[in-house]
């Protein structure tokens, strides 16, 4: 099924031994896209995993950590997380938190606490969910398992890791079409804001990407599937998938975008 919300699908705690973070999970063939979500003044210990990870808030502002740079970002702000790099966020009191959580499917989409050593075996989330069931911890306060050796987390030298985009959903739009591409280690973000008459058609993705339509609407064509995408709409194009958007112009729509590059194919 290539098109999807996430309020119709049934929310899991991601990491729950370190983290309060819940939401919906979907799952592509390189690719996690899932939305996180937080209570105010909730999150994680600090962590990390050997995954790249994109994130970008939808509603509520974040106290974010990543490697040794810490900043409140609001909705509109790109996070990039390289390969194994410290990170931590927590919603700040003001409210809730929302944001898009993308990861590469490299390793599960269980993390470790950064006195923890990688583990020779990847844990999946049900057998996280298991051990966590099992325990009676409560959620995001799990034993730390810090007797497991040397950890591997990445704390220096990750550059800046953040990329302030658009001040809001429901800006004024653009004079004209514009377009931001970030390429990390094996991903690319997109965002995309179209405000004219557009239509882009491709006979077969080289790549498995997802769309998230932020604000406005597309008409959509994935292979033999169609649908009129609105906000909060998800579109997922798997690899060799013929796929159309295209908009009559006349609202302002805007969308991120995440793709799978060569190389992160190439390493699954």
């Amino acid at each position: 099924m290539p098109f999807y919300r996430f309020d119709e699908i049934e929310g899991r705690y991601l990491t729950p031994r370190l983290s309060t973070a819940h939401g919906p999970i979907i799952e592509g063939k390189t690719i996690y896209f899932c939305l996180n979500c937080k209570k105010p003044g909730e999150g994680s210990v600090i962590h990390y995993h050997p995954n790249e990870l994109f994130i970008f808030p939808t509603v509520g502002k974040v106290n974010s950590l990543v490697g040794t740079d810490r900043r409140i970002v609001s909705p509109g702000t790109f996070i990039h997380v390289p390969p194994s790099g410290r990170h931590q966020m927590t919603a700040t009191e003001d409210g809730p938190l929302n944001y898009l959580y993308i990861k590469d499917k490299t390793w599960t989409i269980v993390g470790l606490s950064i006195e923890e050593a990688l583990p020779d075996h990847a844990t999946s989330l049900e057998e996280a969910t298991a051990e966590f069931e099992k325990a009676g911890w409560s959620v995001g306060q799990g034993e730390i398992k810090k007797d497991s050796g040397r950890a591997s987390a990445r704390i220096e030298g990750l550059g800046n890791c953040y990329y302030p985009i658009i001040d809001a959903f429901d800006a004024p739009p653009s004079s004209g079409d514009r377009s931001y591409t970030f390429e990390g280690e094996r991903m690319v973000f997109g965002f995309t804001e179209i405000v004219k008459a557009h239509d882009t058609h491709t006979k077969e993705s080289v790549h498995e990407e997802f769309i998230y339509l932020l604000g406005g609407s597309l008409h959509a064509e994935v292979d033999e599937e169609r649908e009129e995408v609105l906000a909060g709409g998800i579109i997922h194009v798997p690899i060799g998938s013929h796929y159309r958007i295209s908009t009559d112009g006349t609202t302002c729509a805007r969308f991120v975008s995440v793709a799978s590059t060569a190389k992160l194919e190439a390493g699954l």
